[in-house]
């Protein structure tokens, strides 16, 4: 997040879009409704009724998949009307005229013909953005997840930019992370092309730092995504892997070629606090330790760097995650000799500029914002206030693109996939808390009742659905919140694994696969069919 949590309360109107964010990041959704009975206008752009419309001020429907005309038609709008903060744009941006350029075709007609929301409500969304004293942006991977996901968080910035909307308290462009410390992991380089702290891989003065400090050899080259790693791994390209907390048999698009790709490899090692899915396919499985099982440091959304205490001893032979690392580098030859988690985060502190403020005296208690570059520095509550990193904010042209698989006749559904309230991710650790299960005990496919009258469907009948990768079986939900010729389920349930059906196309530059986007057919099937099934296959095992 360009900004802090408790600044939602400041702003004036807050635009959520591709979040849930009151089921997928519930401390954060109480804060938007806390702001929204002081008077703040919520809209919620989401092609779903989730909770937050009823406290939003207006709730945008629109069709799944639209969100670059929708934003560029926002656009649009305010920069026909001159709502766009003149200053700003001079002194603080670049590239403005060539934008400008590229939204004047998205006018709120045509875009209203993409979308399905009226010309109207998207003229008064502008003009309530653009003249807020203090606007917000919050966004989630319901934008993230397509394959024009890079080019969707860059019309929210676009957004934000031409109004002035960043670089201030209660404003900014704020992405919500997928789970507690993807913020930390990612500030430590578990990204392809860069180290710890943001730092390329291709600068030639930050490989040498790092090497000189590692004493090894840094490479130049950008490695590959998870997306691309697994399409490798199919190709026999890739012959071992080691994966730590991740169980991608349910988590990855296109569950059957993950199994696939997994099963062909020569060793897998799997690091975890359970047997997942993908640990039972492991050569090798290695346990680790849950977050009270260690002491550490976790990273919120935004950006804060906190201490997290061991509360509970480690069960058998399970050990923190950096010492496990530890005792297989030394097994390799290396001489690693870290003793507890604050001498790593003394490490970082000298490799990692927007962290060398940090020591564990100094976030003892409610922890520090990074950027945080000397000891003296109180950290930084919201990001380019003077400048961006980059100097100027740049402009950037996106152009709206159907998603990859659009319905057809033989697939006239289009199936969206993401988080409940009541389960977690894979399930790997909520389905084994009972009132967790008791509550949300199998998948629900929601579906609009238009749809399920034409299918002949009542509520909790069990239905086949099917995609040009995979099918499983799954009750559905009847609900008025979901639009007609779309459905919505979660990747909690291995009965019912979502992600058999899930498309692996992806993002040409980040390379995210598109999770929020599939064509599906859905048909009704009798009890024991199901039955049948998992006795002959076994729950949970994917079939194609």
């Amino acid at each position: 997040m360009t900004n802090s949590i408790n600044e939602i309360l400041q702003a004036d109107v807050i635009l959520v879009i591709g979040s849930n964010t009151t089921e997928t990041h519930p401390v954060i959704g109480y804060r938007v409704k806390q702001a929204a009975k002081k008077g703040a206008k919520v809209i919620v752009i989401d092609p779903r009724q989730i909770d937050l419309v009823k406290y939003s001020y207006k709730h945008l429907p629109m069709r799944p998949a639209t969100n670059i005309a929708l934003l560029n038609g926002l656009s649009n709008v305010i920069i026909s009307e001159k709502l766009y903060d003149e200053d700003f744009v001079k002194h603080r941006t670049e590239g403005w005229q060539d934008w400008v350029n590229s939204v004047k075709e998205y006018t709120p007609e045509k875009v209203e013909k993409i979308t399905g929301i009226p010309a109207k409500d998207i003229i008064e969304t502008a003009r309530l953005y653009a003249k807020a004293d203090k606007g917000s942006i919050i966004y989630a991977m319901g934008i993230t997840q397509h394959t024009s996901g890079t080019s969707n968080v860059l019309a929210v910035a676009n957004l934000a930019m031409a109004t002035g909307n960043v670089g201030k308290e209660g404003t900014g462009v704020n992405p919500l992370r997928g789970q507690n410390n993807v913020q930390g992991a990612c500030d430590m380089g578990c990204l392809p092309d860069l180290l710890p702290g943001y730092q390329s891989v291709e600068n030639i003065a930050h490989r040498k730092k790092f090497a000189s400090y590692w004493n090894c050899e840094i490479p130049a080259e950008t490695g590959l995504t998870l997306t691309e790693i697994m399409e490798e791994t199919l190709k026999k390209n890739i012959k071992g892997l080691y994966i730590m907390g991740e169980n991608p048999i349910l988590s990855d698009p296109d569950s059957n070629h993950i199994q696939e790709a997994l099963q062909s490899l020569e060793f897998l090692v799997v690091q975890d606090i359970f047997l997942t899915e993908t640990a039972k396919l492991a050569d090798v499985v290695l346990p680790a330790t849950s977050f009270a099982e260690k002491d550490g440091t976790f990273v919120n959304t935004e950006r804060r760097i906190q201490r997290v205490r061991k509360a509970v001893p480690a069960p058998g032979q399970a050990l923190a995650d950096w010492e496990i690392l530890q005792k297989v580098a030394n097994e390799m030859g290396q001489d690693w000799n870290y003793s507890h988690p604050e001498e790593i985060m003394e490490e970082i502190t000298q490799l990692t500029p927007s962290y060398a403020g940090i020591d564990y005296s100094r976030i003892d208690k409610v922890g520090i914002q990074w950027p945080c570059p000397d000891k003296e520095h109180p950290g930084t509550k919201f990001l380019h206030c003077d400048k961006f990193a980059c100097g100027l904010g740049k402009f950037r042209a996106v152009e709206f693109l159907p998603s990859d698989e659009e319905p057809d006749a033989k697939y006239p559904f289009l199936l969206m996939t993401g988080r409940g309230l009541y389960q977690f991710h894979t399930g790997t650790m909520s389905r084994r808390i009972k009132s967790l299960d008791w509550i949300h005990p199998e998948e629900l496919m929601q579906i609009n009742p238009e749809d399920a009258h034409r299918l002949s469907l009542d509520d909790g009948d069990l239905v086949e659905v099917k995609s040009r990768r995979g099918k499983l079986t799954t009750r559905i939900k009847i609900t008025r919140g979901i639009p007609k010729d779309s459905v919505f389920m979660t990747f909690h349930f291995k009965e019912s694994p979502a992600n058999v059906l899930t498309n692996a196309a992806h993002d040409p530059i980040c390379k995210i696969p598109e999770l929020k986007a599939a064509a599906v057919s859905i048909m009704k099937i009798e009890d024991h069919r199901r039955e049948e099934e998992n006795v002959e296959k076994g729950a949970g095992i994917l079939t194609s």
